[in-house]
């Protein structure tokens, strides 16, 4: 029962899901609620975003209304017309650089683990306190979806967001008892086929079924083949979309109510 947790040493795992990891918000307020306070954190993109801005000490309302400026995504991004990517990083930059004003991994109030992906050999990078590294550099790896956010360089090496590797990052847990927030879990799709009048619509729902249960059976691997206990929290996401940052209010609702 999540009661054990509140005298225990135990990992916080954020998942990345885009959009939908507006769901962590809602476990995030139950935490405080019960003055569960985790003594690590490890997140993947969205995870990472939030998990890093709960990591230097901001509460649940404070990362939320950081998150209610992300949502007229449109309206602070710019088109990029070269490079590998649709999307220019530099309004998020300094987005993050308000944030975390120039923090290090290791100027963290709970210690902070963060995932992301080498795009030249695919290996998993962990940023964590052992890298002389701004925490916004960090932020802007795990984050970088190929093809839609902008690849982020540190020292040469060319990085794109954590869920190529590790969506859900247990592995990564310290501790012996960890509290996991999948907002790509089992409750993420729809178990029917898409059903809309122009085929368009159908090919793209398709794409995001296809890497929702990619992603999804990724985790369970990992799930399955981790030691640790891990105590599952799979918001019903699946109503929603990547990138529905619009609907803030109902995906933070998401995670409320799911530490029983």
């Amino acid at each position: 029962m999540i009661k054990n947790f509140e005298t225990k040493d135990f990992t916080l795992v954020l998942s990345g899901g885009g959009a939908l990891g507006i769901a962590h918000l809602g476990v995030l307020h139950d935490l405080e609620d019960r003055n569960i306070v985790p003594k690590e954190i490890v997140g993947t993109s969205m995870g990472g975003i939030i998990g890093a801005c709960m990591a230097i000490g901001m509460n649940e309302k404070e990362i939320h209304e950081r998150i209610k400026s992300f949502a007229g995504v449109f309206n602070w991004i710019k088109f990029s017309f070269s490079g590998n990517a649709i999307v220019d990083n530099d309004k998020i930059a300094k987005i993050f650089d308000e944030i975390f004003q120039g923090r290090k991994m290791k100027e963290t109030q709970i210690p902070l683990k963060l995932i992301a992906t080498n795009l030249l050999n695919g290996h998993k990078r962990v940023f964590d306190a052992s890298d002389d590294i701004c925490i916004k550099d960090a932020v802007l790896s795990t984050m970088a979806i190929p093809g839609i956010f902008e690849e982020h360089i540190i020292d040469g090496d060319i990085y794109g967001d954590g869920f190529l590797c590790e969506n859900l990052g247990i592995n990564e847990a310290t501790f012996e008892d960890i509290i996991a927030v999948d907002v790509l879990g089992e409750n993420a799709f729809q178990n029917v086929m898409p059903d809309n009048f122009f085929k368009t619509s159908n090919v793209l729902e398709m794409l995001e079924k296809s890497m929702r249960l990619l992603i999804y059976n990724q985790s369970q691997t990992h799930i399955r083949n981790s030691s640790k206990n891990i105590y599952l929290l799979e918001p019903h996401t699946k109503e929603y979309k990547t990138f529905h940052f619009h609907k803030i209010t109902e995906i933070r609702a998401l995670g409320l109510g799911l530490l029983r």
